[in-house]
Parts: structure tokens; C-alpha cells; sequence
């Protein structure tokens, strides 16, 4: 049996889990599995693991051999012994591929430690301080219910390197051969209640000094990963809370709720006369806000507020933030007024946090809501996010809405996704030379007076036209104008 988990300066490890188990090689991994699978040429991995539509590119056979190869490069790259952790969300596909998952892992000899339903955070939270060597997240984040997807995290319990990713893509790919090495099966336990570790985690460094006491506060939980713990860890830090999409519902996960439609949750802290409101997406690695007065709080807000309050107690080195090229400039041009610095990186969270580790950043994120603070965590984590930002306008004695009149005054900004179901044409849409040519004219025409960013996304399929400009008629017309030649030319 599992014996309960005991905790060792300030890690988890169980020591009456040593059972091995005699079983046949697999024929797992073999060139003739791995043929009979249809991969695209393009990457599996994209900025957030590897995800697409289920039933197309995910499936229960890809997801097995997904765990067995992730199996054989962490085993080859740890020089300790120990569980890989499984979490999932709560989409109608996540227990079959965390099955096809599982099964994979243990014929590549892995121990596999399943939590069930819990964030993506959580599961990075627990490979940091036990002694697997790895980690998984079934979730397509913020994706429709359709979609799925498969992260994979290392031994420190950060998203896996690109070299890692790319090992086990060649495996996929039938490119390496590892079979001869597996002896031994591993073996498969539920470990659900090292969720609540994760919980307790997150109030540490809060309490006893501070709690919500008095605050009114709402969740939206998108019906996804977090409907059990958001709601219990806010309550025990004193908030009332007031929830919405709080059941596990994986036909609904994201539709018209989470942090991709923030409409309901602002109708609600206006309704309710609220502190503030906080959407996670479906498996709550991140979160936007709505302050008092129904306005929206993105990731610049939630960085810009944190960041001066870490400033002010001066925990931020260098007064730095690290962000991405989605950065609206009148947060960058205000941060820069206080002292600050603000470094911009490529979309996606684990190029933000790539940076921080490489300059010693201790706050860094996006405008989406995807946001890291390593004082507290090790990854972007929608719970500790808001649990933080709650307690900063506790301690400021003010709403949260004045801390945002008081911030700063954002440029317009417009996002366009244009939907390109072609994942080849998506990703090299820049060889498309008229797209190229009419970017080049936007920009030329802007001057200093505006910026554009198009890019395929790493997680849906759909290239992202980005128009930043000084006044809103600006933006506007080159949005639209690098829409159509998009339209036109690729999609």
C-alpha cells in the first residue's frame, strides 16, 4: 500500500513506496508502433506543450507514446530515481489521455504519481519538492472543450527545455531507439491528496500577517481545474467568496467563462458590490481581474501593481519586470518613470520565465494573465496571483479600482485572430511576401507612433495581428488592413 506522505526539510517523499514490478520489454517505442501514428512535418511542441483537437492530432495511441518517450529522456537526463507526477483537467478527454499517459510511463519503467483534477501550478508546485523527475499536465489551458493538450515539466518543476522537447519528438519521429534499456514496468498510484499540499502552499507566505477578512471577492472558474480549490483557499484566507462555474464540467470547460469571456464575471462584482473578481482559464495557470468597479485588470495591471509593491519593500532587483512583446507601451513608458526597467521577450510564459532565470528577475508574465513571481512559486500560477493581488489592496487600504486610476494610461491596443486551419500554411505564414510587404508599409507609416506584432499562435489555430498605436483610429485602420491581406493571402 501508499503509505502517507511525510515531509523531509521541506520536501515531500515517501519512503514505503519501493515496490518493483518484473514485466516484459514492450514493443512500446518500436519503429512499427510509432509508423502506424500520423504526425504533421511541422513541430508537435508549440509554446505551451504539444496540443491541437482531439481525435485529430491528440489521441490515445500519440499520448502513449508521448509517456513512454517523455519516460525515457527524463529517466536519461535525472541521475535520480523517482515518480513522474500526472495531473489533468477537467475536459471529457483528459482521463483517456492520462490513461494513454500513464501507460506509457510506466512501460518506460516510471512510477507515476496521478493527482486527478488540480491546476497546471499544482503539479509544478509538487515536482519541485519531491523527488520526481518530472511532471505532466493534461489541459489545453484556455482552449474549447474540443481541444486538449500535454505539458511536460522537468525535475525543478519548471516547463521542459526546448532540447528535452525535441529528444522526445525524435523518439515520436522514430529517430532514436531506447527499447533495449526497459526492463522493468513501472507502477501507477493515485496521489490526489497531494493536492492540498499545493493549497496550504499558496497561504504560507500570507498568513498569519495577512488575510482577506472583509473582502468580497468573486471567481470565475470556467468550470475547469480549479472549482475545488479556488474557492476553499480564498474562504480560509477569510474572503467571502461569491462563485461562478465552480463545478468540474468538461462539455463547458471555457465556453463563454474563464478568462477568455470576462463579461459575466464583471456583470457579477457589480451586481454583488464586490471587492474584485478573478476569471482563471481552464486549468489555472493564469488570471485576470476585474476591479470594483467592473473594469477588466489584465496581466500589465496585475504585473505593474505587484511590481510597485515589491519596489516599494524593495524585493525587486534592479526594479525589474520581464514581459513579452505584447507589453502595452503606456505600462512600459510609466514603469520606466518610477526607476523601472521592463524587458520584453517572445509570447509565452516559458520564455518569460527563460529570462528571468537568465537576468535574475524575480517578477515576469503577460498581458494574458499568465504571471510568475519567484519569490512565491516556480511558474505561472493563476491562484497565487490573485491570492497576491488581493492581499496588495488589502494592505494598501484602497480599491482596487483607484490602485488602477493611479497606475497608468494604456495605448490602444487591438488584437485580431484570423483563423488558419492549415497548421503548415500558420506556421510559415512569413513566407507569404505581400503579408511582409504590407506589415512593412503599417510600420512605416506609424513611425515612433505605434507598433504591430503578427504571429502564428502556439496554441490555437489562428495567426494573431496585434496593432498598438497612439490613438484609436490608427490602430484600428492598420488592424484591419493587415487583417484582409491576411484573410487574402494565407488563411
Amino acid at each position: 500500500m501508499v503509505s502517507s506522505i511525510a515531509r523531509t526539510n521541506g520536501r515531500i517523499s515517501d519512503a514505503s513506496i519501493n515496490e518493483e514490478s518484473e514485466g516484459m520489454k514492450t514493443g512500446i517505442g518500436s519503429s512499427s508502433a510509432i509508423n502506424l501514428i500520423p504526425l504533421p512535418a511541422t513541430s508537435l511542441f508549440g509554446t505551451d506543450g504539444i496540443r491541437g483537437k482531439v481525435g485529430e492530432l491528440l489521441s490515445a495511441p500519440l499520448a502513449l507514446q508521448i509517456g513512454f518517450w517523455a519516460g525515457i529522456v527524463l529517466c536519461t537526463h535525472t541521475p535520480q530515481s523517482g515518480p513522474i507526477i500526472l495531473g489533468q483537467d477537467s475536459r471529457n478527454s483528459s482521463d483517456m489521455l492520462a490513461m494513454a499517459l500513464s501507460a506509457g510511463l510506466t512501460a518506460a519503467g516510471i512510477e507515476v504519481w496521478y493527482l486527478g483534477l488540480c491546476p497546471t501550478p499544482c503539479v509544478a508546485y509538487l515536482v519541485s519538492i519531491t523527488d520526481a523527475i518530472g511532471g505532466v499536465m493534461i489541459s489545453a489551458s484556455h482552449n474549447p472543450p474540443q481541444d486538449n493538450g500535454i505539458k511536460l515539466f522537468g525535475a525543478n518543476g519548471t516547463k521542459l527545455s526546448p532540447g528535452l522537447q525535441a529528444e522526445i519528438e525524435a523518439g515520436l519521429r522514430g529517430n532514436i531507439s531506447s527499447t533495449s534499456g526497459v526492463n522493468n514496468c513501472g507502477r501507477h498510484y493515485s496521489r490526489t491528496e497531494l493536492v492540498a499540499h499545493y493549497g496550504e502552499a499558496l497561504q504560507e507566505p500570507l498568513q498569519p500577517a495577512v488575510n482577506l477578512q472583509g473582502m468580497k471577492i468573486v471567481l470565475d472558474l470556467a468550470w475547469g481545474a480549479a472549482v475545488g480549490l479556488a474557492p476553499a483557499v480564498f474562504t480560509q484566507m477569510g474572503a467571502e467568496v461569491i462563485c461562478l462555474h465552480n463545478e468540474a464540467d468538461g462539455a463547458r470547460i471555457n465556453i463563454n467563462c474563464g478568462s477568455t469571456h470576462m463579461d459575466i464575471l464583471q456583470a457579477a462584482v457589480k451586481e454583488h458590490n464586490a471587492d474584485m473578481g478573478f476569471a482563471f482559464d481552464g486549468d489555472a495557470d493564469r488570471v485576470l481581474g476585474v476591479d470594483n468597479t467592473g473594469r477588466q485588470v489584465n496581466g500589465d495591471y496585475i504585473l505593474y501593481l505587484w511590481g510597485r509593491h515589491l519596489q516599494q519593500k524593495q524585493q525587486l532587483p534592479d526594479n525589474l519586470i520581464i514581459s513579452t512583446v505584447m507589453a502595452n507601451l503606456g505600462f512600459e513608458k510609466t514603469w520606466q518613470q518610477l526607476g523601472g526597467k521592463l524587458v520584453r521577450t517572445a509570447v509565452g510564459d516559458q520564455y518569460v520565465q527563460a529570462e528571468m532565470l537568465r537576468t535574475g528577475g524575480m517578477l515576469g508574465g503577460e498581458q494574458s494573465g499568465h504571471i510568475l513571481c519567484h519569490h512565491y512559486g516556480i511558474t505561472g500560477d493563476g491562484l497565487l496571483t490573485a491570492l497576491h493581488i488581493a492581499t496588495v489592496v488589502k494592505e494598501a487600504g484602497v480599491s482596487l479600482g483607484e490602485m488602477v486610476d493611479q497606475s497608468f494610461q494604456t495605448y490602444p491596443q487591438l488584437l485580431r485572430n484570423v483563423r488558419v486551419t492549415d497548421r503548415e500554411r500558420r506556421l510559415g505564414w512569413q513566407d507569404c511576401q505581400p503579408v511582409k510587404s504590407a506589415i512593412a508599409q503599417a510600420e512605416a507609416a506609424m513611425g515612433d507612433s505605434g507598433r504591430i506584432l503578427v504571429r502564428a499562435s502556439g496554441t490555437e489555430p489562428v495567426i494573431r495581428v496585434m496593432v498598438e498605436a497612439a490613438n484609436a483610429e490608427l490602430a484600428n485602420y492598420w488592424t484591419n488592413e493587415l487583417v484582409k491581406q491576411v484573410q487574402k493571402h494565407i488563411a
